[in-house]
């Protein structure tokens, strides 16, 4: 069975416990099957819940501390700044380069009606 050790000193403050490991996993257990909740175990053992959720987070899976990423507000804009201005690029790259393809079909569409013959290539590239 479970135990826990009580010091008792003359001071009320300085009353120091100890709990025992398989206490301590035994709470843990119900809490995560919903037995218990963490005020109840508070209550029942005069613990603050503080205690006990740092237990939760020591011993249990479902409780671990999450390793948390801090975006920054200024680097989130200037990420966004960057990718704005790569956009631009991009379509200002594209739009060049369908001018192009606008032009040579224009030309190629010009010179087989001065020619009087077709040169345009039998597989009619996708534009």
């Amino acid at each position: 069975m479970p135990f826990f050790i009580i010091e008792f000193n003359m001071k009320k403050e300085n009353l120091k416990r100890t709990f025992d490991l398989s206490l301590k996993l035994d709470l843990i257990k119900q809490i995560e099957r919903g037995e218990l909740r963490v005020s109840e175990v508070s209550k029942i053992y005069g613990l603050s819940p503080t205690a006990i959720y740092k237990w939760l987070h020591k011993y249990s899976e479902m409780y671990k501390k999450q390793t948390r990423v801090i975006v920054e507000q200024k680097s989130l804009s200037k990420k966004n700044a960057d990718l704005q201005s790569r956009i631009a690029a991009l379509e200002r790259s594209l739009g060049q380069k369908q001018l192009r393809i606008d032009y040579l079909e224009k030309v190629v569409e010009v010179a087989s009606e001065e020619l009087g013959m077709d040169i345009e290539k039998k597989s009619k590239r996708l534009s």
